[in-house]
């Protein structure tokens, strides 16, 4: 008895793991990380930062379109996943969306580095016209809609 009980114990016990290893894993999106920016600022507003805050905002700007540029043909917001578009979330698909992700990430932290390293000794009002150019492109993500043909 005790040996049948021991075997029907291991049974469920083995059924249990199989049922977790199972268990699909989260969706993950295409765009990650910071994707929208908290103003949109006029040349005057800039013109009376120091260049501290436009620094700042120029980073922030560049991290906001690493996240979403790349990926514009799939999705302009952070709720797409491959299930969302019909690809088949394989295990294959899985590694080049993570590939594609770290490799993103690697390329922001780089950036961002050389940036806090070089930038500083841009000229300011190039730096401004920078930050409006970046502002101006991320208005233009509300109007992609506008160039699809459904």
């Amino acid at each position: 008895m005790k040996t049948k009980i021991t075997l029907l114990m291991f049974a469920l016990l083995c059924v249990s793991t199989l049922a977790n290893a199972q268990k699909k894993q989260k969706a993950l999106s295409f765009i990650s990380g910071k994707i929208s920016i908290a103003k949109y600022h006029e040349r005057e507003e800039l013109n009376r930062m120091n260049k501290g805050e436009l620094l700042d905002l120029y980073i922030e700007r560049i991290e906001v379109i690493v996240n979403i540029l790349p990926n514009i043909a799939f999705a302009t917001n952070s709720n797409v996943t491959m299930t969302t578009l019909g690809i088949p979330d394989t295990k294959e698909n899985r590694k080049a969306l993570v590939e594609n992700k770290e490799a993103s990430d690697v390329y922001f932290e780089d950036t961002i580095e050389f940036q806090k390293k070089i930038l500083p000794y841009s000229d300011t009002s190039d730096l401004i016209a920078a930050i409006l150019f970046y502002e101006s492109t991320l208005k233009s993500l509300h109007t992609y809609n506008d160039f699809k043909s459904n």
